[in-house]
């Protein structure tokens, strides 16, 4: 359970914009004919995290921009289901949509329709006047919008200079908040832009024009390639740590008003938004199975995870609810997860070796993460292959029939040593493949069939 908790410095600092002529693409650590680098300034910061935190879900926006758009009425079924996972605490505190097509929209009035207090709805726009009227037309209180902040997009996408993008920017702000609405500022690219001479400058004025308007403008640190680093003494702007830090003690950004987006491109994208919570950042923002944009978000299941892992409790979310997201994944979204995927692939809790397997009769405790069937109506199970052994076919039966202590089989029984066996003269002809379930099945009806008969009496 987490328990350090350091005194949080919120101030603002005057930070004038560094405008530029040529962009800075920070070569040194992003050369492009080569792997970018990791720079450490020697420069160590201490974890300070909010007061609370919680889980944004982009399931609906970023994670069907890899795939065929979801029907309305799957996007209906998961949203309940992030409801239920989320629990009455609301720790799945939001979850964003696309407002520009049809589906879309009738997803979020069918949505809102459901009177959920969490996850709220809100909404994603570019920075066009426009499309904010679209989110009031809508009834959301809340919209992203997108504020690109690296000069990788404000000169060789947008072709603009860094004064005219900030001063954009801040004209659909101030427009949106002059409408009544929250914003969350989407700062793309944040890993590879200018701290200090774009970033600091822009989200203190940010911070300036929600004040004037009275409402507070959230600011979503997005890691748009993969390039955050969790690590203590990483130099910016790579570092986790120093780009939430920094925003905090700079520009006097409220833990309330920030928010992690990831992506998986080396790998980081849960420690990153961990480590996002860890230095101040209330809100980090994931995925349904982590699907989106290229390599993926933050996969909601791994922050739910981390959360418990550093809470120490639940708070009301129920896990089980993970399990059944999965599946639901599969069946109705057409997604085949992985079958080593955390907590949800058909194999996570699967073992084939057949020392394993002998641990986990002896005390399931010594192979498995933790009591999968109570938290997550998963129990482990052991797929039956050459490396099985007896064990692991005594744990396959038991597990499979859901045997009682003592109505289990032995390893060593008479009728497992001769399924053992059949397996054995299985891959002795050259079988490469795991023996089914069905197969298993029909070995144990031929020489158990009294857990057959057990079975039909109970029933």
């Amino acid at each position: 359970m987490m328990r350090f908790r350091l005194k949080s410095r919120n101030m603002r600092m005057k930070h004038e914009l560094i405008d530029v002529a040529e962009p800075n693409l920070i070569r040194k650590q992003f050369p492009y004919d080569a792997v970018p680098r990791i720079s450490f300034d020697g420069e160590f910061e201490q974890p300070d995290p909010a007061p609370d935190f919680f889980i944004t879900d982009t399931t609906f926006r970023d994670g069907q921009q890899a795939r065929p758009p979801y029907t309305a009425g799957q996007i209906v079924a998961m949203f309940d289901m992030l409801h239920r996972l989320g629990g009455p605490n609301g720790i799945i505190r939001q979850t964003e949509f696309f407002l520009y097509s049809k589906v879309d929209r009738d997803a979020v009035n069918r949505c809102l329709a459901r009177g959920y207090e969490f996850p709220e709805v809100t909404g994603w726009i570019r920075a066009v006047k426009a499309d904010f009227k679209i989110v009031k037309e809508m009834g959301l209180r809340e919209t992203g919008i997108l504020t690109s902040a690296s000069d990788y997009h404000i000169f060789n996408k947008l072709k603009k200079t860094r004064r005219a993008a900030m001063d954009d920017y801040l004209e659909i702000v101030n427009a949106a908040l002059d409408a009544g609405l929250k914003i969350r500022c989407h700062l793309e690219d944040a890993t590879r832009a200018d701290f200090y001479g774009f970033v600091v400058p822009f989200v203190s004025k940010l911070m300036e024009v929600g004040d004037a308007a009275g409402i507070p403008v959230k600011i979503r640190v997005c890691d748009t390639l993969g390039f955050g680093v969790p690590y203590p003494g990483v130099a910016l702007p790579r570092s986790v740590p120093k780009l939430i830090l920094g925003l905090r003690r700079e520009c006097g950004v409220k833990p309330e008003q920030l928010e992690w987006h990831g992506h998986n491109d080396f790998h980081k994208v849960l420690a990153n938004a961990t480590a996002a919570w860890l230095y101040g950042c209330m809100y980090a923002n994931g995925t349904i199975l982590g699907y989106g944009e290229r390599t993926g978000n933050p996969p909601l299941e791994g922050l739910v995870m981390d959360y418990v892992s550093l809470k120490g409790d639940a708070n009301g979310m129920d896990l089980s609810v993970i399990t059944e997201i999965a599946e639901y994944f599969e069946r109705e979204a057409g997604y085949r997860i992985p079958a080593n995927y955390p907590f949800v692939g058909r194999d996570f809790n699967v073992t084939r070796a057949g020392i394993h397997a002998d641990g986990l009769l002896k005390d399931e405790e010594i192979y498995n993460v933790f009591d999968t069937a109570k938290i997550l109506g998963r129990p482990p199970r052991v797929a039956v292959d050459k490396t099985s052994g007896v064990a692991g076919i005594a744990w396959w039966i038991n597990s499979y029939f859901g045997l009682a202590r003592g109505a289990q089989v032995e390893k060593r029984s008479p009728e497992v040593l001769e399924i053992a066996k059949w397996v054995d003269a299985q891959y002795d002809d050259g079988r490469t493949t795991s023996i089914s379930d069905l197969e298993m099945e029909t070995q144990v009806r031929r020489h158990l069939p009294r857990l057959f008969e057990s079975a039909r009496l109970a029933g």
